[in-house]
């Protein structure tokens, strides 16, 4: 079944001109079909850089706005209507809005993991692998940054700014359930593994960890260390794509509990009826694209990155 499914979407993907992007959480049958695998400031450059007319976006409901910000002339399909981000959800226009009015002196940067409406209202956008250059890079003194805290608190301990993260309890429920003891717990057991945990974690989680990686990092890193054995604190999914990636090391999850429902929401027939119906077709308003599409732009300015490699 599977491997109809599998062949099935191939053939569609040649007859329809269509690509697909799978962020590194989704499961490894989505990761065999997909044209490119990576992280949310990778999947950006790939969309912009992909010639195709349709993008289907493996991945929750933010990444595939920015896909289709950054590419008026492509239609992007998002394969399932409920992967959308609990934690984008989470920050709102106005709440963004009274901030503003709060700290009129301060650049707004907006984690990428937000809706497009919020960060339509933002002077710039980042990602966990760039919020520190992005804004260490920034010429201002205070920032207002959301909606993850966690990441907020990393970025204020690595930049000399004051950074007011918005919402107050703004989190990703994924990496809120690692605790410090998971991480001496793994240490007792495995103790020649390097420890890499995600910034979105808790301050008392990132403390303890070796490495404080995105998942594009974690890659990255294990790809040019010379150890052998990894504890991954982020979600499951990346490990499952370090163990293809790199069969002849060991990856330890931090917590089997670190599982992401909505984007597991995405599946090889979900993938194929997005491809056959030509859904879920996502659209974003001029307006809030054109704004969107200054603060990316932006972003890759501030960290000199301008296509993928």
């Amino acid at each position: 079944m599977e491997c109809d499914l599998f062949e099935e979407i191939l053939d569609l993907k040649k007859e329809m001109d269509a690509v697909v992007l799978a962020h590194n959480y989704q499961v490894g049958e989505v990761h065999r079909v997909a044209d490119f695998v990576g992280d949310s400031l990778g999947l950006a450059l790939k969309s912009r850089s992909v010639d195709a007319e349709y993008v289907v976006f493996a991945g929750v409901d933010f990444m595939a706005e920015t896909a289709a910000v950054l590419n008026p002339d492509k239609k992007v399909l998002l394969p399932s209507k409920e992967a959308s981000c609990p934690m984008a959800g989470m920050l709102s226009r106005e709440s963004l809005c009274k901030a503003k009015e709060k700290h009129p002196d301060a650049e707004v940067v907006m984690y990428v993991n937000t809706s497009a409406e919020v960060r339509a209202e933002s002077d710039v956008t980042c990602t966990s692998s760039n919020a520190v250059e992005v804004i260490d890079n920034l010429d201002c003194e205070e920032v207002i940054f959301g909606p993850d805290r966690n990441l907020g608190w990393y970025v204020e301990k690595e930049t000399d700014k004051d950074v007011f993260v918005v919402p107050d309890d703004g989190h990703c429920y994924v990496h809120n359930v690692f605790q410090p003891q998971d991480v001496d717990e793994v240490r007792d057991r495995f103790s020649d593994a390097v420890v890499l945990v995600h910034p979105e974690s808790k301050p008392v989680v990132q403390e303890k960890a070796d490495y404080l990686c995105s998942t594009g990092q974690m890659i990255d890193f294990v790809g040019s260390s010379k150890k052998d054995k990894f504890v991954i604190g982020t979600e499951v999914g990346l490990v499952e794509r370090l163990r293809f990636l790199f069969p002849d090391k060991t990856f330890i999850p931090l917590s089997d509990k670190a599982v992401c429902r909505e984007m597991k929401k995405n599946s090889l027939k979900k993938i194929l009826w997005s491809l056959e119906n030509r859904g879920f077709l996502v659209e974003v308003s001029d307006v809030v694209a054109d704004k969107v599409r200054v603060s990316t732009e932006r972003m890759f300015e501030l960290t000199g990155v301008d296509d993928v490699k």
